[in-house]
């Protein structure tokens, strides 16, 4: 008399999730889109360094109208202009947009689906091996342009503590920018493209006019934690005024964790359910 051999069970939701992330990460920290994303943080890197340098020869970088800037109040300027309004959605839509699109293009991905493990758990393991790998290449950087720039006419225990509120702040906006490109990445046949017009012209144009339609950004809530990270400085005070109307804080926490569990759902539901046509 012969034994059935018990089928083995399926791993669950999250213990699948955490191997196709073991899986992913290496993948993509090694892809060309690390390249293209050392290059995107490696510009105020080196800017930093540049001034840093000017600064130390005796030419008058930091005054304007002849006002001497401070160190925290040119890093808070920094993060405004390069990492929170270029970087992070930058990022965002090239990393998110491809979490599965760039398994559709290289046709791999029916390896990926073929084994016993939710559709949805590939996606959203591809997305935790987005985040360590952008939180690992952009966050370090921040520190170094902080470690440039803010001793420069500043002191760097006073302002510590923005510096890890600009962190936070950073891998925030990693973090829901992922997921909406995530779901526009799962959902799109040219995500890309539809990535680029949401940042780039969707969030710019909303921005800018006044009325509720900035309400359906992510920089609308980002913006918000900006006054609690940024020094307290004329010239950056004037840049902020642009974009006077913010939500509260609370407020801007509580929309964005929405927003990013809300569209990491409908990413993972939408490669669920959609079924990937291999072109030949």
């Amino acid at each position: 008399m012969t034994m059935e051999r018990p089928i083995p069970k399926a791993p669950g939701f999250l213990p699948s999730a955490l191997r196709v992330f073991d899986l992913s990460l290496g993948e993509m920290l090694w892809s060309r889109r690390t390249i293209f994303m050392g290059l995107v943080v490696g510009a105020p890197v080196l800017i930093s360094l540049l001034l840093r340098t000017l600064d130390a020869l005796g030419v008058p970088v930091f005054q304007v109208n002849g006002t001497m800037m401070a160190g925290p109040a040119i890093f808070g300027l920094m993060i405004w202009v390069f990492f929170l309004r270029f970087t992070v959605p930058v990022l965002g839509v090239f990393y998110g947009t491809s979490l599965i699109a760039d398994e559709v293009e290289d046709k791999t991905i029916t390896y990926l689906f073929t084994r016993p493990i939710p559709k949805g758990a590939v996606l959203v393991g591809k997305y935790l091996a987005y985040l360590a790998c952008t939180f690992f290449v952009v966050l370090p950087s921040v520190v170094i342009v902080y470690l440039c720039i803010v001793p420069l006419h500043g002191s760097l225990g006073g302002s510590f503590i923005d510096l890890l509120k600009d962190l936070a702040l950073l891998a925030v906006g990693l973090a829901v920018y992922g997921a909406v490109f995530a779901f526009i990445g799962a959902r799109f046949k040219r995500p890309l493209l539809v990535g680029l017009i949401f940042i780039f012209g969707w969030e710019q144009a909303a921005l800018a006019f006044p009325g509720y339609l900035k309400k359906f950004t992510v920089a609308y809530y980002l913006q918000s934690m900006v006054p609690h990270a940024m020094p307290n400085d004329s010239v950056v005070s004037l840049i902020q005024g642009i974009f006077r109307e913010t939500p509260s804080l609370g407020e801007s926490v509580v929309w964005l964790a929405v927003i990013l569990g809300l569209f990491l759902w409908a990413a993972a539901v939408s490669v669920e359910r959609k079924e990937y046509v291999l072109e030949q």
